[in-house]
């Protein structure tokens, strides 16, 4: 077993890795009231130890083999496949798609990854208590099973719009013996939660741990979620030598604050030849507060402590924002993206909720996996670059989470078209 320095970190140049202020080039850092700086003063040393401590990493492999249920498969998706094929009347256009199945990943999603990690940092700080915020409820109700797997108290805020059309993963929480608490202030989405989960931690640190869920917040939370994480692009590196002969030619993820994307793409940053794309919520209409795309339409700014991409008006005040998939309706996004997306090596782009929705119904009926909405926007955009490439391409889009959650909002707003059959 190596430790995370072996895996990833010790082939990565510096400009790859927070500086010492935890800066990703102009982004990052550390912008949080005076009493949250010991916290992350413990958590960071407490991280630097562990990086090369391998007993830790051993256990945190084993509980990623015998308890997530990984490594998690790449599989060839022959419907989607077919489906970019007939886009255009091209015959030598095409490419093969594959799947990276995050969705096969215990409690659905790519979650289970990070909170795992961040459960096992937690019992070595000698803490007892976790909380967390949460949009979809994946990365929650991920929390709240680590919680439960190592014995500690777990609260989740979540946001009360996200409350109703989430229900099930509330449930899930609750069953796994989370107390979940609805925020009513602001949009009610993402963003207060992780608002309300801050002003927690800043008043019980010397008990609880905050276990951010994704690559965004103070250094060293970017860097520390996406190490987790970043077992999802090692395994694809591996997985695409074996079943393809060699890299992807493109790999696709959605981005909302990025963790499952950062994850994916990591470990091929030096990889040249393989293209990278993020995929942001477009939500209604590039108007501001009718999308969730702070990369596309965003400029930088603070929040939630640290630089990055932010969706704000002319006087710095953050925008609202809205898409179909709550996962990812959030006004900024992770510093090492808006780092990737300045050096020009992450290409991101965006699609609209029905582009959104119809991929859902595309995977869910070529395919028989019905994905995550969040995923849906990585599937959208993907099969469009597919079907523009030589048949001898390969695209691999990272499945982040399975659809089980959506499967009423979906419904709701796809209305009549859900009674509809539209193989390609």
């Amino acid at each position: 077993m190596s430790t995370i320095d072996d895996q990833s970190t010790q082939q990565r140049p510096m400009s790859h890795q927070p500086d010492e202020r935890g800066h990703f080039g102009a982004f990052g850092g550390v912008y949080v009231p005076e009493t949250l700086h010991a916290a992350l003063a413990q958590l960071e040393d407490v991280y630097d130890k562990i990086r090369t401590d391998k007993p830790f990493w051993d256990r945190l492999m084993d509980l990623n083999r015998s308890y997530v249920g990984r490594p998690t498969p790449l599989y060839r998706a022959p419907g989607l496949s077919r489906r970019a094929r007939h886009m255009h009347d091209d015959s030598e256009k095409g490419a093969t798609i594959w799947l990276k199945r995050e969705d096969l990943a215990h409690t659905g999603a790519h979650k289970i990854n990070n909170t795992l990690g961040q459960a096992l940092l937690t019992r070595k700080m000698k803490k007892t208590r976790i909380i967390a915020e949460t949009g979809a409820g994946q990365h929650g109700v991920a929390s709240a099973t680590a919680a439960a797997h190592l014995g500690l108290e777990c609260d989740v805020y979540m946001g009360a719009e996200d409350v109703r059309r989430q229900h099930l993963n509330v449930v899930r929480m609750k069953m796994l013996g989370a107390r979940v608490i609805p925020v009513e202030s602001g949009s009610r989405t993402l963003k207060d939660a992780t608002n309300e989960a801050m002003r927690d931690w800043m008043g019980s640190v010397d008990h609880t741990h905050y276990i951010l869920g994704s690559v965004v917040g103070p250094h060293p939370f970017p860097m520390i979620v996406r190490d987790f994480q970043s077992v999802i692009g090692r395994e694809t590196k591996a997985q695409s030598l074996r079943h393809i002969g060699g890299l992807p030619d493109v790999i696709v993820a959605c981005v909302g604050g990025g963790s499952n994307a950062a994850g994916m793409f990591y470990p091929f940053i030096e990889d040249e030849s393989v293209k990278l794309i993020g995929v942001e919520a477009g939500g209604r209409s590039s108007d501001p507060g009718e999308h969730a795309a702070p990369l596309t339409h965003g400029k930088p700014g603070i929040l939630h402590g640290s630089m990055s991409y932010v969706l704000q008006d002319q006087y710095g005040q953050t925008d609202n924002v809205h898409s179909c998939s709550a996962g990812l309706d959030y006004p900024g996004v992770g510093p090492e993206h808006s780092f990737w997306k300045d050096e020009g090596r992450v290409s991101y782009t965006s699609v609209t909720d029905q582009e959104a929705l119809d991929a859902f119904l595309w995977c869910s009926r070529d395919e028989g996996i019905i994905p995550a909405l969040e995923s849906s926007h990585a599937i959208a955009h993907a099969v469009k670059v597919a079907s523009d490439l030589p048949k001898d391409a390969n695209v691999v889009i990272n499945l982040s989470g399975r659809g089980d959650k959506d499967v009423e909002e979906a419904s709701r707003l796809l209305g009549s078209a859900i009674e509809t059959t539209q193989k390609a």
